[in-house]
């Protein structure tokens, strides 16, 4: 039977960092479709490109409604080799396949026993990686969940022996692959765009009066490295009575005990916010903190530069990549309350001096067109686009 010539399938259950990939080839005239488990497509993708499969969208949120957080997380795993079968149904032979962890296994193995390549976007570093550094510190803090559930993580290590391309967005990811057998030829270099329309420096002077104003966007969890920001937040309010601090209400199961032990500390709580409004609130701040474990490119290092803050992070971020430090950050060990508490003082004083102007930072390098570019390059390098 006659079939289309080879073309790209890119399938992840909710919309990801993937999709920037999926418009790139549509641009290409290279995508076959995009797989969704939701009820809608992503911006940018026609219906004539868009394959969903609402169903399992639906079966994930009753879970978070009803399940605590690990559970709701461990059973939405569950579901993926549903999703993945559904994809790998309507695949045609020498079809590549861009997706992430444990997705899609058996569209993996599919296109390649058909000639296609197969693309696992590098979200996180290599799942061992990813599994030694966070099992340690979950019995570190006596954590009765492992970092994720048991199964995702051995059907994530399953996947890789049918890996032909990484796209990896930092050096931390790209480490981790070749401490583990990857090639260097294998590496696809795929850093996260940013919507630079909304995430640029503030307009207006940093008011005077201001306290020390410290932000931590994104979700609070031990991968994140909470309980380190929360002890150097303590520590900074030593020396700055009225810093505040600004965090984001959504904490992983693993961050609550801990959260409890500082309940004293003056935090002021935001919902998820859409990116507008998140532009808005990284704009009024001083200095961005992040000390994750393992993050493999973490966009809320990318987003607070944007806004021309200055940021602190650790080199378990893949986003430490975009610090010049001395210049528009620090990067600091992990586990060290100290070194954290220390950089934001500094900063905050020069923050101070410099009557809160912008730290140096090339945010062209996050454009969508930079990123596009950049991707299609890459895979004419391999002749894998015409």
């Amino acid at each position: 039977m006659k079939t289309n010539a080879p073309k790209f399938i890119v399938a992840t259950p909710g919309r990801s960092v993937c999709d920037d990939n999926a418009r790139v080839l549509l641009a290409e005239d290279q995508l076959r479709f995009i797989a969704l488990g939701t009820r809608r497509g992503t911006t940018g993708i026609p219906p004539e490109h868009t394959h969903l499969l609402p169903a399992f969208g639906l079966l994930a949120y009753g879970a978070a409604k009803i399940l605590p957080a690990f559970a709701a997380e461990s059973f939405r795993f569950r579901l993926h080799p549903w999703f993945d079968r559904w994809v790998a149904r309507q695949m045609q032979p020498g079809d590549h396949v861009i997706s992430s962890y444990g997705y899609a296994n058996e569209c993996f193995r599919r296109a390649r026993a058909t000639g296609g390549r197969t693309f696992l976007d590098g979200g996180n570093s290599h799942p061992e990686h990813f599994w030694e550094v966070l099992l340690e510190e979950h019995r570190r803090w006596q954590c009765p969940d492992p970092p994720v559930a048991r199964h995702h993580f051995q059907r994530s290590c399953a996947m890789m022996a049918d890996v032909d391309f990484v796209l990896s967005p930092s050096r931390f990811v790209t480490r981790s692959f070749l401490d583990r057998g990857f090639r260097e030829d294998q590496i696809i270099r795929n850093v996260y765009p940013l919507d630079l329309d909304l995430f640029r420096p503030r307009s207006e002077p940093r008011p005077a009066d201001r306290s020390l104003t410290v932000i931590s966007t994104g979700s609070l969890s031990l991968r994140k490295g909470t309980p380190y920001l929360l002890a150097a937040f303590r520590l900074v309010l030593r020396t700055e009575p009225n810093a505040r601090l600004l965090l984001t209400d959504a904490i992983a199961d693993s961050a609550r005990p801990i959260l409890e032990k500082y309940r004293d500390l003056p935090i002021d709580w935001s919902p998820s916010l859409p990116h507008a409004a998140l532009a808005e609130r990284l704009q009024r701040a001083d200095v961005f903190v992040l000390p994750s474990l393992e993050d493999g490119f973490a966009r809320t290092v990318a987003e607070a530069l944007a806004c021309g803050l200055p940021v602190i992070t650790t080199p378990n971020t893949g986003a430490s990549d975009l610090i010049e430090p001395g210049r528009n950050g620090s990067i600091i060990p992990i586990r060290d309350p100290e070194a954290t508490a220390s950089a934001i003082l500094e900063w905050g004083a020069r923050v101070r001096e410099t009557e809160g102007a912008p730290v140096p930072f090339d945010s062209a390098s996050l454009a969508y067109s930079h990123f596009a570019a950049e991707f299609s390059r890459q895979l004419r390098e391999r002749n894998l686009l015409p």
